[in-house]
């Protein structure tokens, strides 16, 4: 089965599909997976429709390439589908989907030898996290010019929690989880690369203010 034909599986319509989507709950990720894995590979469409915006948009923050963010997202569907039986039951969908996604990026940036670039950064939401953020005063056009030069400026491990964390909106377990380490180390990392952040963001904004 070719990739574009995996991705072109898509949720029936309202108009087709109204009466049966009013009286059957939507199956969990989970079910689905399990659906996928077991043969039912129509259910992919489902979880394609579910995921590909959230994976674009982290792709997309982590190349700054649209048309590279959608190659990669259709990647991670083929992969699905190749590594369907690898999937455990007791496994949360959204930490598997994201450790996959990791490994296309992985592989994508050292077949290109590249640093991604992310994104506009003031789409940034707040955490729990008690360091301050520079996106706070991300106020103007060239706040956020100079923040974006910042977080790219951010080595990719450091850029990669923030993506995950403030944009992705995974828990701390769940990106301790990816990483394969303790949720303590994925809050210092956090911590540092906030840190960081706000240095480099500080110290172009002196840069161009000079």
């Amino acid at each position: 089965m070719s990739l574009a034909s995996v991705i072109q599986f898509r949720v029936p319509s309202a108009a087709t599909d109204a009466n049966v989507s009013a009286s059957v709950e939507p199956l969990s990720d989970h079910d689905l997976m399990i659906a996928v894995r077991a043969g039912e590979i129509r259910r992919l469409g489902e979880l394609f429709e579910r995921y590909h915006r959230p994976l674009y948009g982290f792709f997309l923050r982590m190349t700054n390439q649209p048309s590279v963010g959608e190659d990669l997202v259709q990647i991670v569907f083929y992969r699905i589908l190749k590594y369907r039986h690898t999937y455990r039951d007791e496994g949360k969908f959204t930490a598997w989907i994201y450790h996959l996604a990791r490994k296309v990026a992985a592989d994508h940036f050292r077949k290109h030898a590249r640093s991604p670039i992310p994104t506009d950064p003031a789409e940034l939401p707040e955490t729990d996290s008690d360091a301050a953020h520079p996106s706070d005063q991300a106020e103007s056009a060239e706040d956020i010019t100079l923040l974006r030069a910042a977080i790219a400026r951010l080595p990719i491990e450091h850029r990669e929690v923030i993506v995950l964390s403030r944009i992705q909106h995974l828990e701390h377990k769940e990106i301790a989880r990816l990483l394969e380490c303790s949720v303590g180390a994925v809050k210092v990392r956090s911590h540092r690369a906030l840190k960081e952040l706000r240095e480099v963001y500080f110290k172009i904004r002196k840069e161009k203010a000079a």
